[in-house]
Parts: structure tokens; C-alpha cells; sequence
């Protein structure tokens, strides 16, 4: 892969530890939705159920050595499609670079994920503010793709009822939160109705993470 910083973007620091690198995924777009449509086929999308009985608004799917699964037993992670009883797809080379380069940007050098989530949202959609913290290291960095409409990104606090702000995210646009960030309250508000020439009313995000 060619240098990612030679180009020039707009970068918005959140907090410390967190940043929005403005189309840092652009000039890869394509091989990226390539990417999501194969692991999709192997692994569909599905709304997974919550530990409370409550269906997901994004369909989503996993790719690496780990996928995140919600049912009634929990959050967690596992190494096989419990749909199919099978590994998850294998982690695109794109995809791992994209990730490391993306977090090195923000001073987390060395990043490697074992996880990707895959997440599609239709009009409708939304994802409640959240802390990712299924994971068992918490040193390491999230790190999060957008792809196809534009998409209102909530970043709160530490905690759940610290103000929230409102960000845009494009397509191609990453955003990369650890450290002192990385138990920050974040989620999507509803995505509206809005086209995109790649991917139709749908956007895409891919989330990055070190699991074990």
C-alpha cells in the first residue's frame, strides 16, 4: 500500500486520544466495498438480538481471527459464524493496513486487529451511545471506517451522561479513539434517507479492534 498521508486532509482532534482523520480511506474506497461485498457472502449480514431481547437496527458481520456476537447470553466474541459453525472470513490485507496506518496517525503505533465488525445501515438505522469495552485489552485503540452516506457521529464523555457533540462523518472518513479516550460513549444517530454513488441509501462501517 502506498503512503496514506500523501494527500491532503482535514483532521479534527475529539478528545485526547481521539481523532477524525477526514477522508483517510477515499482513494480505497472501492477495493474496500470489494472487500465488505466478499465477506458478506461468505458471512451474511444479520440483525443479531440484544442480552434484553431487542433486534439491532444494523445488520452487521464479522471478518479476522475474532467476530463480535450479540445474543441473549451477552456480548462477546468468537472465532466461529454461529450461523454457519464455521471461522469468519479471514481479514482483508487492505483492511489491517488501513487500520494500522490509520491508528499510527494518531500516535498508536503498531496496531494489529484481530477484529473487524462490519456494520450496514439503512435508512432508520441508529446505534445507541455505547462503550466498547468487550474487549479484554483496553490499551488498544478502536478503529472505525466510514463508507457510503453520510452518517451524524455522537461523541460523549466517560460517562453515559456527559454532553454528547455531533459530528458528520463522510464516506472514506476514519475516525480513531484510545488511550485516555478509549472508554468514551460514542454511537450513530438515525441515518436519514440520502443516496451515495457506491452504495445506493446504505452506509457502511467498518470498526477495527484488538480483542483478546
Amino acid at each position: 500500500m502506498g503512503d496514506l498521508l500523501a494527500f491532503d486532509r482535514r483532521d479534527l482532534q475529539l478528545d485526547s486520544g481521539a481523532a477524525l482523520l477526514s477522508g483517510f480511506a477515499l482513494q480505497f474506497d472501492r477495493a474496500l466495498l470489494d472487500a465488505v461485498a466478499a465477506i458478506a457472502s461468505a458471512a451474511p449480514f444479520r440483525h443479531l438480538e440484544t442480552p434484553g431481547g431487542r433486534r439491532m437496527s444494523v445488520a452487521m458481520t464479522n471478518a479476522g481471527r475474532l467476530g463480535w456476537i450479540s445474543d441473549r447470553r451477552g456480548y462477546r466474541y468468537g472465532d466461529t459464524d454461529p450461523l454457519g459453525g464455521v471461522a469468519w472470513p479471514a481479514m482483508p490485507a487492505l483492511f489491517r493496513q488501513l487500520a494500522s496506518d490509520a491508528a499510527a496517525a494518531v500516535g498508536f503505533d503498531r496496531f494489529e486487529p484481530e477484529a473487524c465488525l462490519v456494520n450496514r445501515y439503512e435508512p432508520g438505522a441508529k446505534l445507541s451511545l455505547h462503550q466498547d469495552r468487550d474487549e479484554r485489552n483496553l490499551d488498544q485503540p478502536i478503529v472505525s471506517v466510514s463508507l457510503g452516506v453520510d452518517a451524524i457521529f455522537l461523541w460523549g464523555g466517560q460517562m453515559r451522561g456527559d454532553r454528547v457533540r455531533r459530528f458528520t462523518l463522510h464516506h472514506g472518513d476514519v475516525v480513531v479513539w484510545g488511550g485516555p479516550a478509549r472508554l468514551t460513549y460514542h454511537g450513530v444517530d438515525t441515518l436519514v434517507r440520502a443516496a451515495h454513488p457506491l452504495t445506493g441509501e446504505l452506509r457502511y462501517n467498518l470498526t477495527f479492534r484488538r480483542a483478546a
